[in-house]
C-alpha cells in the first residue's frame, strides 16, 4: 500500500527534454553572405534601392498608388538592412528566435508586399495613353515618354 498523498503515477516527463530552444543553422559574420537568404537579403537591398530611385525621379501622377510603392519600398530596404546586420554582426546568436521561421516570414512577407507595390507601379504605368485634361483646349498624358520607361523599369 502506498503511503497517504502519494500516487501511483509517475512525475510528468519535463517539456524541456523534448522541446529544444532552436538552433540558428543560418552562419553570423560575413558567411551569411554565402548562403540563399544573405543573397535574397543582398538582392532586396538593391533592388530596392533601385525601385527608390527611379519612382523618386518621376512625377506622380497618381500620389496614393505611388506613395504605397515608395513606402514599401523604403520600408523594405531599411528592414533589409537590419536584418543583415543582425547576422552579420552576430546579434542571431544572442536573442533566442527561431531564426529560421523568422527568415522564412521576412522573405514572405517582402515578397508579398513587392508584388503589391508591383501591381499598383504596374497600374500606374498603364495610364501612360490616357490624356490628363487641364482644360478643355490644352490634354497632356499622364506620363511623359521617359517618364515611362522609367516607370516600366520601376515596375520590373
Amino acid at each position: 500500500m502506498l503511503p497517504r498523498g502519494a500516487s501511483s503515477m509517475p512525475p510528468p516527463p519535463n517539456p524541456a527534454a523534448y522541446f529544444p530552444p532552436p538552433r540558428v543553422t543560418l552562419p553570423s559574420g560575413l558567411e551569411i553572405l554565402r548562403t540563399y537568404s544573405g543573397a535574397v537579403i543582398f538582392l532586396e537591398i538593391l533592388f530596392g534601392t533601385i525601385v527608390w530611385i527611379l519612382v523618386a525621379s518621376t512625377r506622380v501622377p497618381l500620389p496614393l498608388l505611388q506613395g504605397w510603392v515608395m513606402f514599401v519600398a523604403v520600408t523594405a530596404w531599411f528592414l533589409s538592412i537590419v536584418f543583415l546586420c543582425v547576422f552579420l554582426f552576430g546579434y542571431a546568436n544572442r536573442i533566442a528566435v527561431n531564426w529560421n521561421q523568422a527568415d522564412f516570414l521576412f522573405h514572405g512577407a517582402t515578397f508579398v508586399f513587392y508584388f503589391g507595390a508591383f501591381l499598383l507601379q504596374a497600374a500606374t504605368t498603364s495610364l501612360h495613353h490616357f490624356p490628363r485634361k487641364f482644360n478643355s483646349t490644352t490634354q497632356e498624358k499622364i506620363l511623359a515618354d521617359h517618364e515611362y520607361n522609367i516607370s516600366i523599369a520601376a515596375s520590373v
